[in-house]
């Protein structure tokens, strides 16, 4: 009997041991077969990413050609509006500044320059700033240095008595300007873009 009941329980434990092993093998194999299936899935995402990336960015630089083109010919033909999104001054100090306020414009033979840091105080063109405006001489454009679009012109009419420079990088309309004033040392340094006249947005002040 004795025997009996130890060989049972020799089989019990030998069947245990089997199940766990069995258990512990399916576990293991349910386990890498999650991995595998969140490292696919990560794969294919990665992939979807490079590929929506890569779309971006030639879309993106499309979208810069097109800007770039269009932005050249309005220089050309006196007809754009640069619109700043930062100013430095003769003191080095740089306000970013709102580009419907903030701006250079050439319509024909007309020229504005509005400067609007504040955004608290109306100043005295009544958007927190000055406008001035004046008549265009000895227009300029011209292929720079590092290809970039060089527009030089004077402006004078009252309250303004300056040369005006823009450049405008290769490739995109993003651009800088200065302004040189004749009669004072108050020049400033402008960050922006240059668009197409009829395509801005931008508010013009009361002028002096």
């Amino acid at each position: 009997m004795r025997k009996i009941i130890l060989t049972l329980m020799v089989l019990s434990a030998g069947l245990s041991a089997i199940a766990q092993n069995t258990y512990g093998l399916d576990d293991s194999n349910a386990r890498a077969t999650r991995r595998q299936k969140a490292m696919s899935a990560w794969h294919k995402d990665m992939a979807e990413f490079r590929a929506r990336s890569a779309q971006d960015r030639m879309l993106n630089a499309l979208a810069d050609s097109l800007a770039y083109v269009q932005g050249k010919a309005a220089l050309a033909n006196r007809d754009f509006v640069f619109e700043a999104e930062s100013v430095t001054f003769k003191n080095g100090k740089t306000a970013f500044v709102n580009s419907t306020t903030n701006f250079i414009s050439l319509k024909g033979n007309k020229a504005v320059v509005q400067i609007s840091p504040s955004n608290f105080a109306s100043g005295p063109n009544g958007v927190g700033g000055v406008t001035v405006e004046g008549s265009v001489s000895g227009l300029e454009v011209k292929k720079g240095k590092n290809g970039r679009t060089v527009l030089t012109m004077n402006v004078m009419g009252i309250g303004i008595n300056a040369q005006v420079e823009v450049y405008m990088y290769p490739d995109t309309n993003s651009a800088t300007a200065t302004v040189y004033p004749n009669f004072n040392s108050n020049t400033i340094w402008i960050q922006g873009s240059v668009v197409p006249y009829e395509n801005s947005n931008v508010f013009e002040g009361s002028s002096l």
